[in-house]
């Protein structure tokens, strides 16, 4: 959410924002409802310093004028009380208009409508060259009985899956390779709820916008698609001391997507499920554009560093606007090769935000010249479950079948080599 005084001096710059983000938003509609609140505040105020004056004047007045003020009191009163249900129309107007007002991207975000637009800036790792026609993931995985997928859906419907024997003790070997990364670099883990109340989904931004790609209750909560809001409510109305900030958070949940939209889209495997786990980057940061690119670059980096250790060939790329999300300033995302599909396909995506989620989430800190102010919020994959087996078991893959292991993951696993 943007600061209203933010939005009403600079309408042309959130206009802007609107077309680049490719999104339906009317930035004069949401001045009408504003100029309609501010007004009615102004009217409200007015009338309730009216009533405090007819107070005052009814303590010293005799019987005659004290019996006339209070008719004037009524009179006042009824107009207040219609006016003060105005409000509450108007203010449900423009609060629903205020969650829908883009953030501003960043002057370097380029213009494009969707994820083909993107931009690649570098590349990592030489990409594989088999002497042998490379297997996908899923016919690797099933004759190492690592997965099954019939029985996945059997159980969990269409995208469900069961992750076996080696498949599970990767996963897990891959666990403890990511969290002594994020130990070293100083992040604080934490275990955060899947489940959360629609008031966490809205101050992230994924709600109201990313409603039909989530999971609601019977009670209204909902199960989250990333840790991210679970770890960002954690600090949801609290004022936080600036010499601790930056605050750096390895959230680790369960996550779930329905994939809305994705119909038709990498419809067997791991790569689009409904129920995964991921380990997520978050971080809360001074109030300063500058702090927040430079570490923007920084949570990338280690997501880099982590496919680098496991030799993933990858590329990032830069978001166009219209693959950006509604808070998001600016965004990249890192595509790891896989081999069975000749393609890159995303495992990781940074953003950050400035104050757009802070702000309706009300986490502040107290800046050097003592003022309260939000926070700066940013976020990134570290890395996410089963997506990544994908990339590591279609790189690894040797002729007979068989997988070896990333040097890095040995000790977690206990062997350099899955076979039959």
């Amino acid at each position: 959410m943007l600061d209203i005084k933010f939005i009403r001096e600079n309408k042309e710059l959130i206009a802007h924002a609107v077309e680049k983000k490719h999104i339906t938003f009317s930035v004069d509609e949401l001045i009408v409802a504003d100029d309609a609140r501010r007004a009615l505040l102004t009217s409200i105020e007015a009338k309730r310093a009216t009533q405090n004056e007819y107070n005052q004047k009814i303590i010293n007045a005799d019987e005659k004028e004290r019996a006339m003020f209070i008719e004037e009191m009524k009179e006042v009163k009824v107009v207040l009380q219609k006016e003060e249900e105005e409000l509450k129309e108007v203010m449900k107007k423009w609060q629903a208009l205020m969650v829908r007002v883009p953030n501003v991207p960043d002057i370097s975000v380029p213009g494009g409508a969707d994820d083909t637009d993107n931009r690649e800036i570098r590349t990592w790792g030489t990409i594989p060259e088999f002497d042998f026609v490379p297997k996908n993931h899923i016919d690797l995985m099933e004759a190492l009985d690592m997965v099954d997928l019939d029985r996945g859906s059997k159980v969990a419907g269409f995208r469900g899956y069961f992750l076996k024997n080696d498949g599970v003790l990767l996963s897990f070997a891959l666990y403890q390779y990511v969290l002594a990364h994020f130990l070293k670099k100083g992040f604080t883990p934490m275990i955060v709820p899947s489940l959360v109340k629609r008031e966490t989904l809205l101050g992230t931004g994924y709600l109201p916008q990313g409603e039909e790609d989530l999971y609601k209750t019977q009670d209204n909560d909902y199960l989250v698609g990333t840790g991210e809001a679970g770890a960002m409510g954690y600090y949801m109305d609290e004022v936080l001391d600036r010499k601790e900030l930056p605050k750096k958070i390895l959230a680790i949940s369960p996550c779930f997507r329905r994939e809305a939209g994705s119909h038709g889209k990498d419809v067997k495997g791991l790569y689009r499920v409904h129920e995964f786990f991921k380990f997520e980057q978050v971080v809360l940061c001074e109030a300063n554009h500058e702090t927040s690119a430079a570490l923007h670059e920084e949570i990338t980096l280690n997501a880099e560093e982590l496919l680098q250790g496991l030799n993933l060939p990858y590329r990032v790329v830069l978001n166009c606007g219209g693959d950006l999300g509604l808070g998001q300033v600016k965004k990249y995302d890192i595509e790891a090769w896989r081999a069975g599909q000749r393609a890159y396909g995303e495992t990781h995506s940074a953003s950050y935000f400035h104050d757009f989620q802070t702000r309706r989430l009300n986490i502040r800190y107290k800046d050097v010249t003592g003022q309260l102010a939000f926070v700066h919020s940013l976020n990134n994959t570290a890395l996410a479950f089963p997506r990544i087996l994908i990339s590591l078991i279609e790189h690894y893959q040797q002729p007979d079948g068989s997988l070896l292991i990333p040097e890095v993951l040995h000790t977690h696993i206990g062997k350099g080599v899955i076979k039959k």
